[in-house]
């Protein structure tokens, strides 16, 4: 990566800052002019402030959007509380105060560029019949650079120490790249016989064995060695912002990453958003916002971690191979013992191949059969597996029933 890159980014997004002030103040009057019906000499004006004003990235933590879920007959209201919290990441509770004795289950998000909002719609499903908490990851450009590293034994860190928060008797969900160091939490926490080790454990579209049916994120990963990445994607935080000298992997060389994937989705869309703002369709320009502002909301990777997660998970393979570390000790998955696991894969993701999460299940050699169970979702990809129609009306019932089964064999 050139030199001052991500100084030449920052200064570029700041110069855009009051455009994009002006083109929301803009659309906000002509909209105003316009009235309740489409203006043919006003709509092409307002179309394009919108666009200005929605293509922008965000670098904070869009909301969740949960205020009430229905539980049974009832709609209960919901409030984000935190429990715990550290310089990189938070214990977030959703808590439901007229709803108790729900099933607590812990929610790893991803820290691989977007909030822990990208899982929204999961969370909101679960909440339905579930005692709900989730890994909120904080942007490490604005973490100081004097709170010290972030990498994978911090991570793991922080799931023991979540679940020691949320005690006894919790769940575990990971989605994606948690899948390694929460199966690394469980295996180290079930050697230590530790009393808040998980009763089940659901991983989903998790990178556990990544020599199996490797994409084309696995292939990127193995064909250039860790000098490389180190060399061309990592780079330093700029002043003023108060992580100002710390090394990360950006959020915006991860987003152009995700969107060069599937470059002519994007662009469709942005076209055919320009359509729905000429046209004033309202439920197509919100549907479409409400996905790209989130889309769009990036965070910065702590160095070590991006590139302790590429050398071990993607190119050492560790963990499968028997030879994952975690502060000088082996981790061994099969000293799980009392733990349900549930794995699940799309049928068409092109991120996490086939096989990749349900190796799991091999590792964890002493876990009975009759609490392991793997689940093959059909007609979806990455994003599928864990939001949509078909989580909900197929993944979801799986998690639940793998949950009921662990807490009816432990309680």
């Amino acid at each position: 990566m050139p030199a001052m890159s991500y100084n030449l980014f920052h200064a570029q997004a700041e110069a855009l800052r009051p455009w994009r002030s002006w083109a929301g103040a803009t659309s906000a009057i002509l909209k105003q002019m316009e009235g309740s019906a489409p203006n043919p000499w006003l709509r092409p004006f307002i179309s394009a402030c919108e666009m200005l004003v929605h293509t922008q990235l965000g670098t904070t933590r869009p909301s969740f959007g949960v205020d009430a879920v229905p539980v049974g007959n009832d709609l209960a209201l919901v409030t984000e509380t935190y429990l715990d919290e550290t310089p990189f990441g938070r214990l977030l509770h959703f808590r439901k105060s007229t709803i108790a004795d729900q099933p607590k289950i812990l929610v790893v998000a991803p820290m691989s560029g977007h909030f822990a909002t990208l899982l929204a719609p999961t969370v909101r499903t679960l909440l339905t019949e579930h005692d709900v908490y989730i890994t909120d990851w904080q942007n490490a450009r604005d973490i100081p650079l004097t709170e010290g590293r972030f990498g994978l034994d911090e991570y793991i860190d922080h799931v023991i120490r979540f679940l020691h928060r949320i005690g006894p008797g919790a769940h575990t969900l990971a989605v994606c790249q948690p899948a390694v160091p929460v199966l690394a939490a469980a295996a180290l926490m079930a050697e230590d016989d530790d009393p808040c080790q998980p009763l089940s454990m659901t991983l989903m579209a998790g990178p556990i064995d990544t020599r199996i049916n490797p994409t084309r994120v696995n292939e990127v990963a193995t064909k250039n060695n860790l000098a490389w990445f180190e060399r061309q994607l990592i780079d330093t935080v700029p002043w003023p912002l108060r992580g100002a000298g710390r090394r990360v992997y950006p959020g915006y060389v991860q987003l152009t990453a995700f969107v060069s994937m599937n470059i002519e989705r994007h662009m469709q869309a942005q076209l055919a958003q320009a359509r729905n703002l000429l046209g004033g369709n309202l439920r197509e320009i919100e549907a479409h916002n409400t996905f790209y502002d989130e889309y769009l909301a990036v965070m910065d990777l702590p160095a070590e971690f991006f590139l302790e997660t590429v050398f071990s998970i993607f190119q050492r393979h560790d963990l499968p191979r028997g030879q994952m570390q975690y502060r000088g000790r082996t981790v061994r998955p099969e000293a799980i013992r009392n733990t349900a696991i549930l794995t699940v894969e799309g049928e068409r993701d092109d991120i996490c191949g086939q096989g990749q999460t349900s190796a799991a299940l091999d590792l964890c050699a002493n876990v009975p059969a009759s609490l392991k169970r793997h689940h093959l979702q059909t007609g979806v990809g990455h994003y599928g597996v864990f939001s949509g129609r078909r989580w909900v009306n197929e993944v979801y019932p799986k998690l639940r029933a793998t949950i009921h089964r662990a807490a009816d064999r432990f309680t």
